[in-house]
């Protein structure tokens, strides 16, 4: 068997994040369209646009180290979608539906922080210093947008559910 290096742990990790975003990107509208508050309906919207970028800044990352853009099933990213589709279904026109929407988003922002943090880490390490600058860059963003959550679970969406109950 082969030596694996820390070279193939980015790219395979890079790949997983590939795919993740792309599935993000086609779960944020579904989000946006259920929410009922409008300041979270924007975050997701939002995050959408956002998205795009960092998938384009993942492409260039993959040009910088001579390999094509493509996905890796990420069974992570899979399960969290997945939760947040049962509640979607499960809460639907349920004062407690943006409370868990919001939940099911940061489950999403906590996923990504942890994948970004690495690669940059593991970018540095490999001395991929245009890399490091551009998952950095996502990295910034996916914290804040964790933020931003945060500030709409703790000044409205969270107290909305409650009062309902």
């Amino acid at each position: 068997m082969a030596t694996k290096t820390l070279d193939d742990l980015f790219y395979e990790t890079l790949k997983d994040i590939y795919y993740a975003e792309r599935q993000i990107l086609k779960a944020l509208p579904k989000m946006a369209r259920a929410a009922q508050d409008e300041k979270l309906k924007a975050a997701f919207q939002d995050h959408k646009d956002e998205t795009e970028g960092q998938i384009e800044r993942l492409k260039q990352v993959f040009e910088l180290i001579g390999k094509r853009a493509r996905g890796k099933t990420c069974d992570a990213i899979e399960g969290i979608i997945s939760e947040g589709e049962e509640i979607m279904e499960e809460f639907k026109d349920t004062p407690a539906l943006d409370a868990g929407l919001l939940a099911a988003a940061q489950a999403v922002e906590h996923y990504e922080i942890s994948r970004y943090g690495t690669l940059c880490s593991w970018a540095q390490q490999l001395g991929l210093k245009d890399a490091v600058k551009l998952l950095e860059e996502t990295l910034a963003e996916e914290s804040k947008t964790d933020e931003k959550l945060t500030g709409l679970a703790k000044t409205a969406v969270n107290s909305a559910a409650q009062k309902a109950a």
